[in-house]
């Protein structure tokens, strides 16, 4: 089925005689006759009766006219927002987050991409690494900020090395082990965990602490941080949290987890060999220009050591 053909059904259904009908289409009759006859054989019936003066819809021509309608119409839109994409000009960025990554690391660098295109327009989605993924393959992303400890780097991606920041160990002011510099494992025993539901690292640290023999109580979860925040601080439990999630949690102790250290490393992913809009560049430069925890990006400092190196 051609969309030519959908036009001069539709022509037909509207003017009610195949000569009007070929006007309107700007095409001889019998080239619309063909049109409709291709159209009949795909559909398998007659889909006009053609009476002098009377040309009107068989019942089959009924069932199908709304269904061609609907892709005339789809047709169109699809041309009309291609045209207002092309012609618009407008930087458009749609950016995928890790859900546990803190707004304030990211939102500046929005700001200064925005300064540099008044029309930049923006759509933030939030969700877990394995989530984003799907949503960068499937192009509904055009970049995503996330990380995947312990896993491979998936070479149908481009990472750009942000930052790495540590793990820590969250606790209310009152809590017995706030005079300490940093957490063991081992000192948690017997302690309630506030588990991050989408934290990346539960499984690394739950098979951590079953492996030192450690036990605490895991009855106490949320999927929201800020939720789990709260918790901890109204004295549910102790929490494992990013660091610059923490940073301004003034009612809330943070202490680095050693024994083992965890770090996680955030990385900027876009598909390998997908072509950027304006929007996205835009984003790319502010990323590379930023200043992480006080230093360049690492995908700035690792190029730079290699370029040192050779």
């Amino acid at each position: 089925m051609e969309m030519h053909q959908v036009k001069y059904f539709l022509a037909v259904c509207s003017e009610r005689n195949f000569t009007r009908a070929a006007k309107l289409c700007n095409v001889s009759q019998p080239s619309l006759t063909r049109g409709i006859q291709m159209l009949e054989a795909e559909f398998g019936g007659v889909l006009f009766h053609r009476e002098y003066a009377n040309t009107h819809l068989t019942e089959l021509g009924e069932i199908i006219r709304p269904h061609l309608q609907e892709v005339w119409d789809k047709s169109h839109a699809a041309k009309a927002q291609a045209q207002e994409f092309t012609s618009s000009g407008r930087a458009k960025l749609r950016l995928g987050i890790m859900c546990t990554i803190a707004p304030a690391l990211i939102v500046h660098l929005l700001k200064r991409a925005r300064e540099q295109h008044d029309d930049f327009e923006l759509q933030i989605v939030d969700g877990s690494a394995t989530e984003l993924q799907r949503e960068l393959l499937e192009a509904r992303l055009d970049i995503a900020i996330y990380c995947i400890p312990g896993k491979d780097p998936d070479r149908r991606f481009n990472y750009l090395p942000l930052f790495r920041e540590q793990m820590m160990i969250v606790l209310p002011r009152e809590h017995r082990l706030t005079a300490r510099e940093s957490v063991r494992l081992e000192d948690l025993a017997g302690e309630k965990f506030v588990l991050r539901a989408r934290c990346e690292f539960n499984e690394e640290i739950q098979s951590a602490l079953a492996a030192r023999g450690v036990i605490c109580d895991l009855n106490n979860s949320s999927e929201r941080d800020d939720w789990a925040l709260a918790m901890v601080g109204n004295g549910f439990g102790f929490g494992l949290f990013p660091e610059h999630t923490v940073k301004q949690q003034r009612d809330l102790i943070a202490l680095p987890l050693t024994d083992p250290d965890v770090w996680r490393e955030v990385n900027l992913i876009t598909v390998r060999g997908r072509p950027h809009s304006k929007g996205v560049g835009a984003f790319i430069h502010e990323t590379m220009r930023a200043r992480w925890a006080n230093e360049a990006p690492l995908a700035v400092q690792n190029y730079q050591n290699e370029t040192t190196d050779s």
